[in-house]
């Protein structure tokens, strides 16, 4: 099984007259020199849109696109990282991922990941693809995860997945004053100039979010949002899209707008919660094995409930 994924760089100057392998060397330092070199044998490597030689000379300011591609059966060992683990029983496992922890190995993140501490705890998801995993939530977001560990359960999860029949339901915090709830029913791909992100475009994968009011408060509106599709960063694009960006989220969610009236502490709590306030809470699914419904719930983390309460005594 292997993975990729498509890193960006510039060659800084002081690069400059180094062979573009040495050159990725400092720039990629979690890959070694010979699989850099593979891969700019291969074409995963393109300087300037053009693919080249390892031995051409940089000269500092080119733009280095790599596809770097991860044999993760090789690469994801199990590691010995505490779960939170809310359900589990000979088909299933329900995790409650912490704010911070990666989900799968990718480029820059091969150990520390959900997929090492399962393979630890569960050696028997080893067999089945993504070890289990059958979808994922964003690094910095907190919340539940559905693990299969039988490949009975995984293509059962999968067909909910692919039926939207399971229930997946997020706290988000967004900013500004929403009026009411809706949808949002717009295509999700590759931002065309920036590939780290994603945006709104009419070429991209059918995306259907829907959200409601669960609390107003000051500047910023508590939403229940509920996933029709999974596409990547789905909830921060698609409210970054109507103009109500996550607060806190790095990427998609502009400038921080501090409220009127001069509260230092709560603009220091604003400006100190550095990810995007979102949490997965509840679950809902049919068993792989007994079909019975099953759902399952969790508390926001302390550090999004402290964000919260903070917003409320401004109130």
């Amino acid at each position: 099984m292997s993975d990729s994924e498509q890193l960006y760089a510039e060659i800084p100057l002081e690069l400059a007259g180094l062979r573009l392998d040495q050159a990725l060397a400092g720039l990629f330092p979690d890959f070694s020199r010979s699989k850099l070199q593979s891969w700019i044998k291969d074409g995963h490597v393109l300087l300037d849109g053009v693919v080249q030689n390892q031995k051409r000379k940089v000269l500092g300011g080119e733009q280095v696109e790599l596809c770097a591609e991860i044999h993760l059966d090789t690469l994801c060992e199990p590691e010995d990282i505490p779960l939170e683990i809310l359900f589990e029983d000979e088909e299933l496992l329900i995790v409650n991922k912490p704010a911070g922890l990666v989900v799968h190995p990718a480029a820059g993140h091969l150990q520390g990941t959900m997929q090492n501490a399962l393979l630890h705890h569960a050696p028997c998801v080893a067999g089945i693809a993504r070890s289990g995993i059958v979808h994922r939530i964003d690094k910095d977001t907190s919340g539940l995860l559905m693990v299969a560990k039988t490949l009975r359960a995984h293509k059962s999860l999968v067909d909910q997945l692919q039926a939207h029949s399971i229930d997946r339901e997020y706290l988000a915090l967004a900013q500004g004053y929403l009026t009411a709830g809706g949808t949002v029913d717009e295509p999700i791909g590759r931002h065309p100039t920036d590939r780290k992100r994603f945006a709104v475009r009419q070429d991209g994968k059918p995306s259907v979010t829907h959200y409601r009011i669960a609390e107003r408060l000051p500047g910023h509106t508590l939403l229940r949002v509920k996933l029709e599709t999974g596409r990547t960063h789905q909830i921060r694009v698609h409210l970054a899209h109507i103009r109500h960006p996550l607060l806190g989220d790095p990427v998609y969610g502009g400038r921080l707008r501090l409220l009127p009236g001069g509260n230092e502490a709560l603009g220091a709590t604003l400006r100190g919660f550095r990810r995007q306030a979102l949490h997965a809470e509840k679950l809902g699914l049919e068993h792989p094995a007994t079909r019975e419904w099953c759902e399952w719930q969790v508390d926001i983390p302390d550090d999004m409930q402290r964000l919260l309460e903070a917003l409320r005594q401004a109130a």
